[in-house]
């Protein structure tokens, strides 16, 4: 099973708010899920991210695979370098 970190859309039409997930490489991005981790929200200037760090850290350790915005998210929040 390859597991992935990514971002699920939420939020109403022109106003964006994504929750970090983790979830199975298989499903579809809307569809089931395995953990949410944190929530990011690009509308505030600066965006906002908030991630259980702890976590992020523990599905990375396991294999877990970040998609290219969240691990620029988590170089920002400082738990990858």
């Amino acid at each position: 099973m390859a597991v992935k970190i990514r971002l699920r859309r939420i939020g109403k039409k022109k106003n964006p708010f994504y929750r970090i997930i983790v979830s199975d490489s298989k499903f579809p991005v809307a569809g089931k899920f395995i953990e949410e981790i944190g929530t990011f929200d690009p509308n505030t200037d600066p965006s906002t991210c908030k991630v259980d760090a702890e976590l992020a850290k523990k599905w990375l350790a396991n294999g877990a695979q970040p998609t290219d915005t969240v691990s620029k998210i988590f170089k920002q929040a400082g738990i990858v370098k």
